[in-house]
């Protein structure tokens, strides 16, 4: 190995030798080599659409690679599937668990490898459930973890984070010692992804190794000890983490120099085009007030269950309001549904593009035409598939859509790209002001990059933008002016002179 973490050669516990994988008309994986130290926590980098996922399918015996090798401890493994990789000690946690909610956290952690004994001792069979074996192994487990979670607690009770915990918990029942993390941060609050942090210096000590998947740059420097970065499902860079900066590792992963994340395009203001008076909703929103100018982009800041997203349905016509009123061009509308909303020039991206934004099993032309089907459709409902081939070829080309044409499967493209045919559909009738719930939550630097780009295009051609996002530095370099909301009621507004992460987050606590 060309890096070293100590004056002693380390420990390589797991190694991918020149593992290559091709799907149809894809290559995901080409000569891709990876080492894993003991005790190390290795961050595994890239855009989407890397080849990280089917990296790490590989790795757990999800996909079987078409060429190369996995060497556990120096010698080969043959995995088949999960199962295998599990009872050789490898484990994924993903961002989204695999527990039985009905189950306890005990049934749950030992769920298929379930400790039994003799029902009459000394006599082989029958065989019971040993509750007392389990109870006590998944005590030493959470004691070594420093967690205290009731086991006979039902999962469905459970927070995101807890319910986490379990799934760690549950790896580590198999006696795991490698464990892979994909976006273990994706759903937690700072507060629990700090627990998290603690949970991985632990294990860390114990000599556990793990690979650790994320697009949260600020995670990769605080908890990685190396960091290898992929691109187009080639091997581009493994270094100490303590030996790169930022921005060089987002010009390994994308290929080039971001020499501007936020790209925020300097639109003179117009006039006031949008304005919300008294929004209320019982229980959720408490009378909130905002407007909107032309060529704006107003950002809407706060905590999880601030009401941000609630607010955005409301104003949408997605959830109706108990009370208030909606002004747009000096005029009073009502917006009961959301087809109405469209009619108003107001259209919404949902931040979970795959449940309420897209379909993803159908054609980026299709999705993208959506909106406009009453009009592209003759009295005898047949669509005039020249004109909604036309509109989506446009918009995968202006948006730089990365995609053969406009007739690739949604599901098929990278998260980022997936975002950019959710603009695109919401573009496709014309809208006044968009409302972007979470524009770049899930893509890769390079993504998040032009969908700011994206965004400065749409203001500077005279569109107004309300934009909800969880991350600051996105609110503060991209917004023209914030207002931040606290238990469904807006708590304070701030100019873009004004903004910085300490006035927001104090507004928001």
């Amino acid at each position: 190995m060309d890096h070293m973490m100590n004056q002693h050669d380390p420990e390589i516990v797991l190694s991918i030798v020149g593992a290559e994988k091709t799907f149809p008309g894809v290559r995901a994986l080409f000569n891709m080599n990876l080492d894993l130290f003991r005790g190390e926590v290795h961050a595994v980098c890239g855009e989407n659409g890397a080849g990280k996922s089917t990296l790490m399918k590989i790795i757990t015996g999800v996909y079987q690679a078409d060429h190369g090798d996995i060497l556990l401890n120096g010698n080969k493994l043959k995995l088949n599937n999960p199962n295998d990789a599990y009872a050789q000690g490898l484990a994924i946690i993903f961002q989204e668990t695999s527990l039985f909610p009905e189950l306890t956290v005990l049934e749950n952690l030992f769920m298929g490898h379930e400790l039994r004994k003799p029902l009459v001792p000394g006599i082989k069979y029958p065989v019971i459930l040993d509750y007392p074996a389990m109870r006590t192994k998944a005590e030493e487990i959470f004691t070594r973890l420093g967690l205290e979670i009731d086991l006979s607690a039902r999962v469905a009770d459970l927070g995101v984070a807890t319910k986490q915990e379990v799934e760690i918990a549950k790896a580590l029942t198999f006696d795991s010692q490698i464990l892979i993390l994909d976006e273990p941060t994706a759903a937690l609050s700072n507060k629990e992804v700090q627990t998290l942090f603690e949970t991985i210096e632990r294990l860390k000590a114990h000599g556990v190794s793990m690979l650790y998947i994320s697009h949260r740059l600020d995670e990769v420097f605080e908890i990685a000890d190396r960091v290898t970065v992929m691109r187009d499902g080639e091997h581009i860079k493994t270094e100490q983490v303590k030996n790169v900066t930022k921005s060089q590792l987002i010009a390994w992963m994308v290929g080039r120099t971001l020499d501007n994340l936020y790209p925020k395009s300097e639109v003179e203001l117009g006039e006031i085009i949008f304005e919300a008076r008294g929004i209320t909703q019982e229980g959720v929103l408490n009378g909130i007030d905002l407007n909107l100018r032309r060529g704006e982009i107003l950002g809407i800041s706060g905590l999880a269950g601030a009401g941000r997203t609630e607010l955005a349905l409301a104003l949408c016509g997605l959830a109706q309001s108990d009370s208030g009123e909606i002004v747009m061009n000096g005029n009073r509308v009502k917006i009961g549904s959301y087809r109405k909303a469209i009619e108003n020039g107001l259209v919404y991206i949902s931040e979970d593009r795959a449940k309420y934004g897209l379909v993803v099993p159908m054609a980026i032309r299709e999705n993208i035409t959506f909106p406009l089907l009453r009009k592209l459709t003759n009295r005898l409902g047949i669509i005039d598939a020249a004109a909604e081939s036309k509109i989506a070829e446009g918009y995968v080309h202006s948006l730089s859509i990365r995609a053969p044409n406009e007739e690739t499967v949604v599901s098929n493209l990278s998260g980022g790209n997936q975002q950019k045919v959710s603009v695109a559909k919401a573009l496709a009738p014309a809208p006044q002001i968009l409302i972007l719930d979470e524009p770049t939550r899930g893509v890769d630097v390079g993504a998040k990059s032009e969908i700011h780009r994206i965004m400065g295009d749409l203001v500077t051609e005279g569109h107004s933008i309300i934009m909800i996002s969880s991350d600051l530095p996105e609110i503060i370099a991209m917004s023209d002016r914030v207002v931040v909301m606290k238990n469904g009621a807006k708590v304070g507004e701030l100019l873009r002179n004004e903004l910085s992460q300490e006035r927001i987050l104090e507004m928001a606590l």
